[in-house]
């Protein structure tokens, strides 16, 4: 891939600067905990639904995805009263092979038109034994995003997961590194099951991380196969080519969901699709812009310095996204919760994005507790502690971002900050 040239060098530069100022720890905080395997439960069939999980897929329209061991229809009954289903969709069916691995059934059915802000009962290939809800995102603000990092599958993951729950959110959106599965397939099952009492509830809008990728050389040859396959993202409805890297709008807010691992220089698919997709953003209808990559652009962790996915992805894009006015960037990789100022090229501007990284949602690596020392004015506030964030957009102009720590089993809002959209801004027109 083109962006790892010069890879070598700059993590040596990377790693000498970083040993040059010096790194601090922020916190003695607990390590990781056990991780945990959800097993499929003994009263399920071949055919019952299991490892169920929403998306949206255009503005009025919902995908539903889930897993059958063996053959079943895809098929979703769905209505708006308990156990009364007055639309039926039917949809395809996949499977894939990694190595000795054979995936069950994959079923992908997109229902819709949908309501706004409405609560549907549906059952999967025709299963009455399991009914599932979701409610659809509202049409206008305010809306309330879940946001969350590196999950993986740990006693930390089910702890952040019950405050998510809690949490009243419309939408959860996800920079990265879901499962941990490194090429143990099975442990994509186990997520499956894991996440779905939410992600069968509100949709969970998601992008690939490293930990995603499970190529290996000579073997394997495919990146991102059970990720592609499980996972699937509405890159068709906005242009893209990928499933790894796309855009929606949701009530008032364009989200943007980019791709670290795959090419991005300014020659690539994705550089281009950037530069359309923001071009069509009206302003008047999404006052609010986020973008969210996996690999942080900025970060004063000394955990994951000088990776060609952050350092040539924001040399390259940056200014993309400077121009076009984007509020926030949401990044995760470091294990760890870090808040800049709004900056744009090292440097604090007004008229920049606020990058937040949130890589701390209980992945079985551990908390990375060192940060470079002095700290940049540039850092807001920073801190190795697990947790998850809300995102509360309450107009046109104004948004309240609160972090939750969950290090102590207490859900505790440690970081919170209101932001001005800069479409607001008469100092940010261009």
């Amino acid at each position: 891939m083109s962006v790892m040239k010069g890879q070598a060098l700059v993590f040596v530069l990377a790693m000498g600067f970083a040993g040059f100022i010096g790194c601090v720890v922020s916190y003695d905080r607990p390590p990781a905990r056990n991780d945990i395997s959800v097993l499929q439960p003994k009263e399920f069939s071949s055919t019952s639904p299991q490892q169920v999980h929403i998306s949206v897929a255009g503005p009025d329209k919902m995908r539903i995805s889930w897993i059958t061991q063996s053959s079943a229809p895809a098929v979703v009954d769905y209505g708006t009263s308990p156990k009364a289903y007055t639309s039926s969709v039917t949809g395809t069916s996949s499977s894939y092979r990694y190595l000795l691995y054979k995936s069950g059934q994959i079923h992908d059915v997109v229902i819709g038109p949908l309501n706004p802000n409405t609560v549907y009962y549906y059952r999967c290939s025709s299963d009455s034994t399991r009914e599932f809800s979701f409610k659809t995102a509202p049409a206008q603000l305010p809306i309330k995003f879940a946001v969350v990092g590196d999950l993986g599958q740990t006693e930390w993951t089910s702890s952040t997961l019950q405050h998510v729950g809690r949490s009243n959110y419309d939408m959860l959106l996800l920079p990265g590194d879901l499962a941990y599965a490194d090429m143990v397939q099975n442990l994509w099952d186990s997520f499956g099951r894991l996440v779905e009492p939410l992600a069968s509830q509100r949709p969970w809008m998601v992008t690939q991380g490293n930990h995603e990728i499970e190529k290996i050389p000579v073997i394997h040859d495919t990146p991102f196969m059970a990720y592609n396959s499980r996972w699937r993202m509405p890159f068709e409805e906005s242009g893209s080519t990928s499933n790894l890297y796309y855009s929606f709008n949701v009530a008032g807010v364009h989200v943007i969901m980019l791709g670290s691992y795959t090419d991005f220089d300014p020659n690539s698919d994705q550089f281009k699709w950037l530069q359309a997709d923001l071009g069509k953003i009206d302003r008047g209808k999404t006052p609010w812009i986020i973008a969210i990559v996996h690999a942080p652009w900025y970060n004063t962790n000394c955990a994951h310095q000088g990776e060609p996915e952050s350092d040539l992805m924001k040399e390259y894009m940056e200014e993309l996204i400077y121009k076009a006015r984007v509020d926030i960037v949401f990044a995760g990789h470091v294990h760890a919760y870090e808040r800049f100022t709004r900056v744009y090229n090292g440097k604090a501007d007004n008229c920049a994005p606020t990058y937040i990284t949130i890589g701390d949602g209980g992945n079985r690596e551990g908390l990375a507790n060192k940060y470079m020392d002095p700290k940049p004015e540039t850092s807001v506030f920073r801190e190795a502690s697990f947790g998850y964030a809300e995102l509360e957009v309450v107009n046109a102009t104004d948004a309240v971002w609160t972090w939750h720590r969950n290090d102590d089993e207490i859900s505790i809002a440690s970081d919170t900050v209101w932001f001005r959209s800069l479409s607001s801004n008469p100092a940010c027109k261009l």
